[in-house]
């Protein structure tokens, strides 16, 4: 059974014993609200952030699998928990910071070391003809974001997150739409006016199949948001959060691109590889599973946690 089928059918049962029959759709793994997807303490935090901001939710926040609610489930606790943040920042890039830095403002006119759906400040990948992109629609964006201070630096994380997520070459059907993504990126893909290798020897088209579509997209919001020193950052890198047992989000789809693992690939191929990580999400909440003392608040937020998402507390 693959990883996706097991984590339907987990859900399905976890679902059928803590909702009730009207909460739920027919479907058995769908919500009739985006709102009751969210554990406890991410709730009211998410849903102010999302109206506040203007932020448009995914299309499946309802659903049982959504890696948007579970990257909220996630992160938005931690977005007022600078210390843990730290920690599990840490775990992920094998360094840790200084210090985090405040990336957003809260609902209340608290700092937030978190925010969510994050397209830049300006139009940096053509997409939105010149306008300020829209948080969480109509232009790419990232899952969450992180700044933090190291030495005499301050860097930008970009953060994406995948749960169940897997392509195959069979679902690619893009061709009819190359000419506008042509359009709009063939100039920001390659060095020095993008993250790729410019001797690569690939064209563009080369990686417009998932999910190396998204990973290009994420990189090159990255390099123009560094190339424009975005809110003072020096450096600005994508970190890309999965389950270790989701293997086959690790598959190749791209058939112009070499062989192997996709993200080992994808790295290879950026003139600075450094700038895209890839991390599993058990490993880089190790720290939150570890941490002894810890408020009531955030023990009941990490035993949600562990009951909901229990692959990432198995390492």
């Amino acid at each position: 059974m693959s990883f996706a089928s097991a984590e339907k059918a987990r859900m399905t049962d976890l679902w059928s014993s803590q909702y009730r029959p009207g909460d739920l759709l027919p479907s058995g793994f769908q919500l009739r609200s985006p709102s009751l997807n969210l554990l406890d303490l991410a709730r009211d935090p998410a849903v102010r952030y999302f109206r506040e901001n203007a932020i448009t939710w995914h299309i499946h926040a309802n659903h049982a699998l959504s890696s948007q609610v579970a990257c909220l489930n996630f992160l938005i606790p931690l977005a007022t928990r600078p210390a843990l943040l730290r920690d599990c920042l840490a775990a992920a890039l094998g360094e840790a910071p200084d210090e985090m830095v405040a990336v957003d403002t809260g609902p209340d006119g608290q700092d937030l070391f978190v925010g969510f759906e994050w397209p830049g400040r300006r139009d940096y990948l053509n997409e939105c003809g010149g306008r300020a992109p829209q948080r969480g629609a109509n232009a790419t964006n990232a899952d969450a974001i992180v700044r933090v201070r190291r030495g005499s630096l301050t860097k930008t994380i970009l953060i994406e997150w995948k749960y169940t997520e897997s392509y195959t070459q069979a679902t690619q059907r893009w061709a009819a739409g190359n000419r506008t993504r042509l359009a709009r990126y063939a100039d920001l893909v390659f060095a020095p006016n993008g993250p790729v290798r410019a001797e690569c020897g690939l064209a563009p088209e080369a990686f417009f199949h998932e999910p190396v579509y998204q990973l290009l997209r994420q990189q090159m919001l990255a390099y123009g948001m560094q190339r424009h020193r975005e809110d003072g950052a020096d450096r600005v890198r994508v970190l890309h959060v999965s389950p270790a047992q989701n293997t086959a989000l690790h598959r190749m789809t791209a058939p112009g691109l070499p062989e192997g693992d996709v993200f080992e690939v994808f790295a290879r191929l950026l003139e600075r590889p450094e700038d895209f990580t890839t991390v599993t999400t058990d490993r880089m909440f190790a720290p939150l599973a570890r941490a002894a003392e810890i408020d009531t608040l955030t023990g009941e937020w990490r035993s949600q946690l562990t009951r909901r998402y229990p692959f990432a507390f198995d390492g």
